[in-house]
């Protein structure tokens, strides 16, 4: 019955992603943690990190089509399962001799490759399970679960890496992730099977294919719209992942404590904008949505105001205030219209291309992101003494972008 938001399966279904995404950021927070430990070198723990993240760009469009192959229900126990198992298995093998950084990578990436399938998998479902009128604020509270345990990972696993240690947290992550799939086996998720006369292989690659033409052919406004996610996940999004971190740490020269409000303010403006999106997006269309980006470039001349030596000469408080303040609004408009905009996707789409759509959207815009951290970072380094230059870039790209997406969504329909 979907007669309200907290249902009994949709609850289920958050529960499980609490367990999932939060586990999974405690386990690869104290995982890392560990390899710097172990190594004391950041070029070995900042390649660990950037080659355990690759099979999240490369799997995500798999678990779009499994969605909507198999039973999104079953799907959900089978990779939490998984998770569990692979952890298990970092078990066994630690307990017969100490975790290289190799076992540690592989472990790392196995857990990105089976969360980067459950993801769309989640998305595809929960049109499913909750009214019409409700997939919103749906989205949203999903959506700040996982800025949560974005937000709470890190401390949750440095905090416990600290009092019991890696190999009692690896064992309670394990138990963890096997309860999450014992509780998702109680889920109900109507489903109907798809015909198909082909082999698993040759299955997939037809429904990829399938996916692609529908976005490109059928359905070209959600075409534009990943364009657009691309083009702020490359351009925009990494300044602030990049960025924020540099001119806290580097710039303002802040201390941990002080990093650390900071970086957290910026998970918290994100989780207030999932809670927000049901009320700021109700006179939303695709073809306004360039008004909140406006938005965005309104507030983003303030970064930059941060940063530029008028301000950084007054003292610390100023510009850490003023460049907080102006970023949290950004990131919560921000979040809000990528809500908005996964919502009118998941209303028009139907349900046997869902899985499909979502995987590509996500897997385009995640594949954007590393290209944008590494120019970003290319940049905060030339630029070092002079970091209003590109965050003035950062700037005019916002604008530019809500120009582009005001032309490209002009009386946009799905």
């Amino acid at each position: 019955m979907k007669s309200r938001l907290f249902s009994r399966n949709y609850s289920l279904v958050v529960i499980g992603q609490v367990i999932s995404i939060l586990g999974s950021a405690i386990l690869r927070f104290a995982l890392n943690l560990y390899v710097l430990d172990l190594t004391g070198r950041a070029d070995i723990f900042g390649l660990l990190i950037a080659v355990s993240a690759i099979p999240a760009i490369l799997f995500t469009p798999l678990g779009g089509v499994v969605a909507d192959r198999l039973n999104r229900r079953n799907l959900m126990v089978i990779f939490d399962f998984s998770s569990s198992a692979v952890i298990l298995l970092f078990i066994l093998l630690t307990r017969m001799e100490n975790a290289s950084i190799i076992v540690v990578g592989a472990v790392l990436a196995m857990l990105s490759m089976i969360s980067a399938m459950y993801q769309p998998v989640v998305q595809a479902s929960i049109p499913l399970l909750v009214e019409r009128e409700l997939l919103t604020s749906a989205n949203g509270i999903v959506m700040g679960v996982a800025a949560l345990s974005g937000l709470m990972g890190p401390v949750l696993g440095g905090v416990l890496y600290g009092m019991i240690g890696l190999n009692a947290l690896v064992v309670a992550g394990c138990v963890a992730f096997f309860l999450s799939a014992v509780m998702e086996i109680f889920i109900q998720i109507p489903f109907t099977k798809p015909l198909s006369d082909k082999n698993i292989i040759p299955t997939i690659v037809d429904d990829m294919k399938l996916g692609i033409r529908y976005v490109v052919k059928e359905r070209p406004t959600i075409l534009k719209i990943i364009i657009i996610a691309a083009a702020f996940n490359s351009l925009m999004s990494p300044f602030f992942h990049v960025g924020t971190p540099y001119i806290l740490r580097i710039t303002l020269q802040s201390s941990e404590t002080m990093y650390g409000i900071g970086m957290g303010v910026g998970e918290l403006s994100t989780i207030l904008g999932a809670v927000l999106a049901g009320v700021i997006t109700k006179r939303l269309t695709l073809s306004t949505t360039h008004k909140l980006l406006f938005i965005v470039s309104a507030v983003m001349p303030f970064v930059v105001l941060s940063v530029t030596p008028m301000i950084l000469n007054l003292g610390y408080w100023q510009p850490f205030v003023l460049l907080i303040s102006s970023s949290a609004i950004t990131m919560a408009l921000l979040t809000t219209a990528s809500i908005f905009v996964l919502t009118s996707i998941q209303k028009e789409t139907p349900n046997a291309m869902l899985g499909k759509v979502m995987g590509i959207l996500m897997a385009v815009s995640q594949s954007a992101v590393p290209l944008g951290m590494a120019l970003y970072g290319l940049a905060f380094e030339v630029f070092s003494n002079a970091i209003y230059v590109p965050a003035s870039c950062a700037c005019l790209i916002t604008a530019l972008i809500a120009f582009a997406a005001k032309r490209m969504l002009k009386n946009a329909e799905i």
